[in-house]
């Protein structure tokens, strides 16, 4: 475990573990030191060389996500220079718009993702489930990543787009190539594009096909919504299943395996939801603070701005650090303590505050607990082999690619 960070002695530089690189596999594999030596010695952290500055204490990170006048996320919420700008709505939706723009397309879209109408879905997530899973526990072992916790979210995200069954499996083949990054490169991979543009267009085509024949899908119902005489145009619903095809799904994939992962990690704590399945709640909360899927987001400066005595010019990228805010221990008692029973819903930034509050947060919260109630269900336990776990490599998602887990069936 990563010690805390001591306070240098007079006169004495602490250096930087590692530089705070998004596309660095480095800190892909452990971000957590670097973002405790910026809590401490370096609050607004500036990187000239990859053109960006860093909040990493929980009091900037909130502020940033509820200061909407002078942090801007209308050039979109990732470093990535092929999708910043302002045409990142295109693929991020109503993640890059402000508001006005931002709250009326969240509202024509929200309706499906208020927790009346995700509680009752608790039965279908349940079954969709048990198609993946139980197979898996059969076999007793399985990637727990590839065989259970991509398929769920992906399958359960697809069915209220109206995505067929026979076309899921090449959707999230595409969705893991969008976020994939390779090791020091600062833009998107080809493959990347490539997989984007692809998926696009397949929406497009869904979408031609819902306004010809609608079902009883969102695509069909955006396609047809309309609140004073005001409809999404085609672009704005693409945008909107693009988005969910990574957000709605890739995060929840992340989450699954991060809890398994940190759970293997922590077997005392692993031990209470698998006793009582009362602590599966807290397994999941505990998860999103002390190892969020969503490690940063941007935002870009409308003013110039001073924080902790650093004035950041206007029109700057701001890297807001959400996995660095989770771990402060300025809220958080023990922050870098796995304890499955710890209440920290005061203080989570996992899904943000203010007006970009996470539109999935229902939903996301409950696929996790449904799918880890049903794993300790079946199983009195589980082991991974951490040899071969192998990371997704994302300049702002933090999760596993693949995860071979044992199972021993109750």
């Amino acid at each position: 475990m990563p010690q805390p960070a001591q306070p240098p002695a007079p006169g004495e530089t602490i250096p930087v573990p590692y530089p705070l690189d998004p596309y660095s596999y480095v800190l892909h594999e452990d971000p957590y030191p670097v973002y405790r030596w910026l809590r401490e010695h370096e609050p607004v952290h500036h990187s000239p060389e990859l053109g960006f500055w860093a909040v990493s204490r929980h009091a900037d990170v909130r502020a940033v996500f509820l200061d909407k006048e002078r942090f801007s996320s209308a050039n979109g919420v990732t470093l990535d220079p092929a999708a910043y700008g302002p045409h990142a709505h295109r693929t991020m939706s109503f993640l890059a718009m402000d508001d006005p723009k931002h709250l009326r397309m969240r509202s024509l879209v929200s309706r499906r993702f208020n927790p009346r109408f995700i509680a009752p879905m608790r039965g279908r997530i349940t079954e969709i489930t048990h198609e993946h899973l139980d197979p898996a526990l059969r076999r007793g072992e399985f990637d727990f990543i590839g065989d259970v916790a991509a398929r769920i979210p992906m399958d359960v995200i697809s069915e209220m787009m109206g995505v067929p069954p026979a076309d899921r499996a090449e959707i999230r083949r595409l969705a893991d190539a969008v976020v994939h990054r390779e090791d020091g490169s600062t833009d998107l991979p080809q493959a990347a594009v490539e997989a984007a543009m692809t998926l696009l267009s397949y929406y497009v085509d869904l979408l031609a096909r819902r306004r010809a024949d609608p079902q009883d899908d969102l695509t069909s119902e955006l396609a047809q919504t309309e609140v004073d005489g005001d409809a999404l145009t085609d672009a704005e619903i693409i945008g909107f299943l693009f988005l969910m095809v990574v957000a709605g799904n890739e995060t929840t994939t992340k989450l699954l395996g991060n809890a398994a992962y940190w759970g293997h990690r922590h077997p005392g704590q692993l031990a209470m939801p698998f006793a009582d399945a009362a602590h599966v709640p807290g397994w999941v909360e505990e998860t999103l603070r002390y190892d969020t899927s969503s490690q940063m987001l941007l935002r870009t400066t409308a003013a110039d701005v001073t924080m902790h005595g650093v004035t950041i010019p206007a029109g700057q990228k701001v890297l807001v650090l959400v996995g660095s805010a989770n771990r402060d221990e300025r809220v958080f008692d023990a922050p870098d303590a796995y304890r499955i029973e710890r209440d920290s819903s005061a203080g989570l930034l996992s899904f943000g505050v203010g007006t970009h509050y996470c539109l999935g947060v229902h939903l996301a919260r409950l696929e996790a607990t449904v799918v880890l109630t049903a794993l300790r269900d079946a199983a009195s336990g589980f082991a991974l082999d951490e040899a071969g776990c192998a990371r997704v490599h994302s300049s702002n998602v933090r999760g596993f690619a693949s995860m071979p887990m044992r199972v021993t069936l109750r």
